[in-house]
């Protein structure tokens, strides 16, 4: 995998805008899951501290989530080249060219079209034995990292401006799930889904959690 493919991945839309969502759902769950009663007793400042350390939590786990994708898509691009160019034959080549084609392709491309890939492939450099992290990924990695604890820094702003934590929680909820709405649709529209059922789906889910709590005493 090259620096180039590796820098499109990190801003690759729609896994991006996966990850914020997933992010803005666990940062909602645990915004739910404090009590009133609880949050009555709770400092302001302890409370921020605490949904700053959500957000960076999963930035973290994101980052490295990331790295474990990296790593493994390029030693799935390594196994590809060395099994075709140690292939006996073009037509043994061409096979391992449509084993690995993405599941996006219903039917087998013509032999031609798997011909040009397979000789395009023969005719680059031998893989390294064994893949490492890069650069690349290092970047990576820290990019994916801001990007979820930026998209769900806004959900802790409203412990800053609020000095009763029980109205700084509905606040925070409320502007998760505002941006719950707004990640969703953009990332229905990458899709090719629906976007105003997928960001209204996305709601729903959120502001089930948002009830769920509420109902066991958040």
């Amino acid at each position: 995998m090259s620096a180039g493919s590796d820098s499109r991945r990190v801003l690759d839309p729609v896994s991006r805008f996966g990850e914020i969502v997933f992010g803005l759902v666990m940062v909602l769950t645990f915004t739910c899951s404090l009590s009133v009663a609880e949050a009555d007793r709770v400092e302001v400042r302890d409370m921020i501290v605490a949904a700053l350390g959500c957000n960076l939590a999963w930035g973290i786990i994101d980052a490295v989530f990331f790295l474990v994708g990296a790593i493994a898509e390029r030693g799935r691009s390594a196994r590809l080249l060395r099994q075709v160019q140690r292939a006996p034959e073009p037509e043994a080549g061409r096979r391992i060219v449509a084993g690995f084609l993405p599941s996006v392709f219903a039917d087998e491309p013509p032999p031609e079209a798997l011909e040009r890939v397979r000789a395009a492939l023969a005719a680059l450099p031998a893989p390294v034995e064994r893949v490492r992290f890069g650069r690349e990924d290092a970047l990576g990695a820290v990019g994916v990292l801001l990007l979820v604890f930026a998209s769900t820094f806004p959900v802790a702003v409203p412990f800053f401006f609020f000095d009763e934590v029980q109205l700084a929680l509905r606040v925070s909820n409320g502007v998760a799930l505002a941006l719950l709405f707004a990640v969703s649709y953009k990332l229905a529209q990458e899709a090719g889904l629906r976007p105003l059922l997928t960001g209204a789906a996305m709601v729903a889910v959120g502001t089930a959690l948002v009830a769920i709590a509420i109902a066991l005493g958040g």
